[in-house]
């Protein structure tokens, strides 16, 4: 009998039977080609990994692209819109590109791994994009995702748990900072980089080297309540933090389908890495343009009344005029909250707006209805100083 990949729809990272062996509940979903847990337990125990001990997360599925060649620097300040030559060896960069419209296509993190050597991560696949944006350059670009397992350990005593594997100097990497190591022979990256907003770090490694390396961070957290987590309980933590999330709080621009479904980076709030003194980049132009003619839509962080989360909910102005909608919602264990991030129409959104969320849930075979009110926040709803702390700290 034939055995084509057909045969099997989703694949399985190198640490799925670590997961499955974690799971209590069999819940998974797809991501982009894998399968993921989105809850292993209960999504309040991982939550409160993150934000109080050390919780482990198989990212793994996230694309990776690997960029060689003497032009990748004018290549990367061409298709990104921050200025990339500055970016040292060993560091750690979060970016954006656009379509020539300015219009949002992904943001993700670039690794400067060496000279000419750099890895792009995002959420979503760009293989096309980036392969037309080089041309004319003289770059290689690989899709390495299933060639790299990768996970995230994040949380107040992460620092600790990588010490408990003999990490020398650990405590001393800085944030978006990168360092190399190795760990029963098998060689590995550290970088100080999360979708938590809290202490944390991300392990690179060859595929061959994941069982090792999970089963040895999994004894070395044993003393620090180290727990498997899946993506609802991330989700939370990443809205506490106010990071965005493709197909959520944005479309990508290559797969918007109704014009002006799309957002620029300026309409997401995230102006400060657009760097206009580089001489080009794609979508200059019209984020120029705009800037100077002003946005469409703004996203904001809603504190909203309640406890029951606005998911999707419309925003409106006054209780009568809709003005925008919820991207994201939850809530916030830590900060006690009902929080969401929502994308309004220009000019609606400051703080001391008179705004409103119209909410559905149901109860008991019923759904309800209620209008509950809303102020914009300024700033993050949770940033601990630990996440930025070097010397990192025991806890």
């Amino acid at each position: 009998m034939s055995t084509g990949h057909f045969r099997t729809p989703l694949q399985h990272t190198p640490f799925h039977s670590r997961l499955v062996a974690a799971s209590t509940c069999n819940e998974w979903y797809a991501w982009k080609g894998y399968t993921a847990p989105s809850r292993l337990t209960e999504v309040e125990f991982e939550y409160f990994a993150i934000r109080n001990s050390a919780s482990i997360f198989d990212i793994t599925p996230m694309t990776k692209y690997r960029i060689r060649g003497p032009d990748c620097v004018p290549y990367l300040n061409r298709l990104l819109t921050r200025e990339i030559g500055a970016l040292a060896v060993g560091r750690v960069a979060y970016c954006l590109w656009c379509d020539d419209a300015g219009q949002l296509i992904d943001d993700g993190t670039l690794f400067r791994l060496a000279g000419q050597e750099y890895r792009l991560c995002s959420q979503e696949r760009h293989y096309d994009w980036l392969l037309t944006s080089a041309l004319g350059f003289d770059v290689g670009i690989e899709e390495e995702t299933g060639h790299v397992a990768a996970l995230a350990l994040q949380g107040p005593t992460s620092c600790a748990v990588l010490r408990g594997l003999g990490i020398g100097a650990i405590e001393m990497l800085r944030p978006f900072h990168l360092m190399s190591t190795s760990f029963q022979g098998h060689e590995f990256m550290i970088s100080r980089t999360g979708f938590t907003g809290d202490l944390g770090y991300e392990l690179w490694m060859h595929p061959d080297a994941a069982g090792a390396i999970w089963d040895a961070l999994i004894e070395a957290g044993g003393d620090y309540a180290i727990m498997p987590i899946g993506s609802e309980a991330l989700d939370v933590a990443r809205i506490e933090a106010g990071f965005i999330q493709a197909n959520v709080d944005f479309v990508p621009a290559d797969q918007a389908v109704r014009p002006g479904r799309g957002r620029s980076p300026l309409e997401l709030g995230l102006a400060s890495h657009v760097d206009f003194r580089k001489a080009n980049f794609t979508g200059r132009r019209a984020l120029s343009e705009e800037q100077r003619r002003g946005s469409r839509y703004q996203l904001v962080r809603l504190d909203i009344d309640g406890s029951t989360p606005a998911t999707d909910s419309f925003v409106y102005y006054g209780r009568r005029k809709v003005v925008g909608h919820v991207t994201s919602a939850a809530w916030s264990p830590t900060a006690k909250a009902n929080i969401a991030l929502a994308s309004l129409q220009t000019p609606y959104g400051t703080q001391g707006d008179d705004l409103w969320v119209e909410i559905y849930y149901k109860r008991e075979l019923k759904w309800e209805r209620k209008m509950a009110r809303c102020r914009v926040v300024a700033g993050t709803f949770y940033d601990p100083p630990r996440r930025r702390q070097t010397p990192a700290a025991d806890y």
